[in-house]
C-alpha cells in the first residue's frame, strides 16, 4: 500500500532556492553536518504484514541517533535577527531529527530537553506567522515530520501473548513513551497545513499521495491521542488539498474492506467514519454513483464486525447524513441494515433498532413503502425477544412521532404483521416494563383504527384456534399410536 513519499537526499534546487540567500548561506555554513534523514519508513504494525507495501531499499538513510555532543541547544527565534531566522529553523529541524529513545526514562534526558524545546520553537515560528518559508525549509521540515511520526507501530496487546483476541472494548488503550515528543510534532504538523502563509501548490509536493497513505496507516495506533491529531490533520488535508480528495476516500474505502473481510481489528476506524461524517456532509446533489457504492460497499458492511459498538455512533452518523442527503438512499439502507441484522449479540440489536430509529426519521412515506414489510417482520420478532432491552428498545419507535405517523399511514399492512407479537408478550413475556409498553402501543393501534384491530384480533383467534386444533389432532394421533404399540405388544407376549 505504501510508496516512499520522496526521493532520499536532496532534490536539484529550484531557482527560488538558488536565489534565496538565506538558504544559500545555510548550505554554504553547514556543508559537513550529516544529511537529513530520508523519511521511507513503512508504517505498521510490526507482526503484520505491509499490506502491498514496497520494502525500504538497502539504501535507505536510516533516522539518525545522537552521538555524545552532537546536540547542542539553539537560541530562540526572537532572539535571532529575521535575515537569519530561516537559517536557524533548518539548523532546529536537523535537531529534531535524532531519533531518542524513550523507552529508558534516564537515557538521553540531556538530548529530549533540547529537542522538546527545539520543537516547541519550531510551532512557536509557525503558529506565529513570523513570514512565508522556503521551498527548502517546508521540504526538510516535512522530512524531519515523516522521520518522527513515520515508524512501525507497536504489536497490538493480543498479538503480543500470542492468545485470542479479546473484546477490544475491554482492552486499556496502550499510551506511546514518545508522546511527549510526538505531539509538538503533530502540532507542527498541524500549524503547517492549517497555516494561511502555506501555499498549497508547494505543499502538495511533499504532502503527497505517499505522505497521505502513511498517515492514514498510522490511524492504526493504540493510542487515541495520536488518533485525534491524525483525525484533525487528515481534516485538514482534504479540506485544503482539494487534488487529494478522491484519492483520500478511496484509501480510507480501503481501509474499510480490509477491516471488514480480513482483520475485523482496526484501533482508527471510529476516527475515519469522524472524518467521513463531514466529508458526507459536504456531499452535492445529485450524488455521485461513486458516493452510493462507497454506502452499500463499505459503510453499511461496517455493521457486521463483532466490535461495530466500538464505532457505531460514527457510523449511524455517516448513514443517516447519507439518508438525509438523498431520501431516495432510505430503502437502500433499511435493508442493508436487515442484511446485517444480529442474530444472537442482544447488546448490536439494541444498537441497530437505535440507529433504525434515527434513519425512520429522515424517511418518507414512498421510501418506507418499499421496505416496510421485512422492516417489520424484523421489528416483531424484536418484541418477542427474551432479552428485555430488545423488546423494550423496538417498543420505543411508537415514541417516534415521525414513525408512529407513516405507521399509521400503512396500518393495514403493519398491524396483521406485528399483532401476534403485542398477543405474545401480553400473555407470556417475563418482564413488566415489556408488557406495560406493549398494553400501551396495543392501545394506540386499538384507537387509530378499530376496526382494523378487531379484524386482526378475529384473524388472531382463528388461527389460534386452528394451531390448538393442529395440537389436538396431533395428541390424538400419537395416542392411537401408543395404543397400537401396546395392543402389538401385548399380542406378541400372548404369542410366545
Amino acid at each position: 500500500m505504501f510508496k516512499k513519499i520522496m526521493k532520499g537526499g536532496h532534490k536539484k534546487p529550484s531557482k527560488s532556492d538558488a536565489s534565496d540567500p538565506v538558504s544559500a548561506a545555510f548550505v554554504a555554513a553547514n556543508r559537513n553536518l550529516p544529511a537529513l534523514p530520508s523519511p521511507n519508513v513503512v508504517v505498521n504494525h510490526a507482526s503484520r504484514g505491509t499490506g502491498g507495501a514496497a520494502p525500504p531499499s538497502s539504501g535507505t538513510a536510516m533516522p539518525l541517533v545522537p552521538t555524545p555532543g552532537a546536540m547542542e541547544p539553539l537560541p530562540p527565534f526572537r532572539d535571532t535577527p529575521v535575515a537569519d531566522r530561516q537559517n536557524l529553523f533548518l539548523r532546529k529541524l536537523h535537531i529534531c531529527c535524532y531519533v531518542l529513545d524513550f523507552s529508558d526514562t534516564l537515557k538521553n534526558v540531556r538530548e529530549k530537553e533540547i529537542k522538546r524545546q527545539a520543537l516547541m520553537d519550531l510551532v512557536d515560528f509557525i503558529q506565529s506567522g513570523s513570514g512565508k518559508m522556503s521551498e527548502h525549509c517546508q521540504e526538510e521540515m516535512i522530512r524531519m515530520i515523516s522521520v518522527n511520526i513515520f515508524r512501525c507501530l507497536p504489536p497490538a496487546s493480543h498479538e503480543n501473548t500470542g492468545q485470542e483476541p479479546t473484546d477490544p472494548e475491554e482492552e486499556e488503550p496502550s499510551m506511546d513513551p514518545t508522546w511527549p515528543h510526538l505531539q509538538l510534532v503533530y502540532e507542527l504538523l498541524l500549524r503547517y497545513v492549517v497555516s494561511s502563509d502555506t501555499d498549497t501548490k508547494i505543499a502538495k509536493r511533499y504532502i503527497d499521495h505517499s505522505f497521505v497513505l502513511k498517515l492514514l496507516d498510522l490511524f492504526d495506533t493504540e493510542d487515541p491521542r495520536e488518533r485525534e491529531y491524525l483525525k484533525t490533520i487528515l481534516h485538514r488535508i482534504y479540506g485544503k488539498f482539494m487534488v487529494h480528495r478522491p484519492f483520500i476516500r478511496k484509501a480510507i474505502n480501503n481501509i474499510f474492506y480490509r477491516f471488514i473481510y480480513e482483520t475485523e481489528r482496526h484501533s482508527g476506524i471510529g476516527e475515519l467514519l469522524e472524518i467521513l461524517g463531514s466529508i458526507i456532509n459536504g456531499f452535492a446533489l445529485p450524488m455521485k454513483e461513486e458516493h452510493k457504492l462507497f454506502l452499500v460497499r463499505a459503510l453499511l458492511p461496517l455493521h457486521k464486525p463483532k466490535s461495530v459498538s466500538m464505532y457505531h455512533q460514527q457510523l449511524s452518523y455517516c448513514i443517516t447524513q447519507f439518508v438525509e442527503k438523498d431520501f431516495k438512499l432510505a430503502d437502500t439502507v433499511i435493508r442493508g441494515l436487515l442484511k446485517y441484522w444480529p442474530l444472537t449479540n442482544c447488546q448490536k440489536e439494541v444498537l441497530f433498532l437505535g440507529e433504525l430509529e434515527e434513519v425512520l426519521e429522515v424517511t418518507q412515506a414512498a421510501e418506507f413503502q418499499k421496505c416496510m414489510v421485512p422492516l417489520f417482520r424484523q421489528i416483531s420478532r424484536c418484541l418477542n425477544s427474551s432479552h428485555f432491552q430488545v423488546a423494550e428498545r423496538a417498543l420505543f419507535l411508537w415514541n417516534n412521532e415521525h414513525i408512529v405517523s407513516l405507521i399509521a399511514q400503512n396500518r393495514t399492512v403493519v398491524l396483521p404483521i406485528i399483532f401476534e407479537a403485542f398477543e405474545k408478550n401480553i400473555s407470556s413475556h417475563w418482564n413488566q416494563a415489556v408488557h406495560g409498553l406493549t398494553v400501551n402501543v396495543r392501545k394506540m393501534f386499538l384507537e387509530m383504527d378499530a376496526e382494523l384491530f378487531e379484524e386482526c384480533q378475529r384473524q388472531h383467534a382463528e388461527k389460534e384456534a386452528k394451531a390448538k386444533d393442529v395440537e389436538e389432532q396431533r395428541e390424538l394421533n400419537w395416542k392411537r399410536l401408543e395404543d397400537a404399540a401396546a395392543q402389538n405388544g401385548f399380542e406378541d407376549m400372548v404369542l410366545t
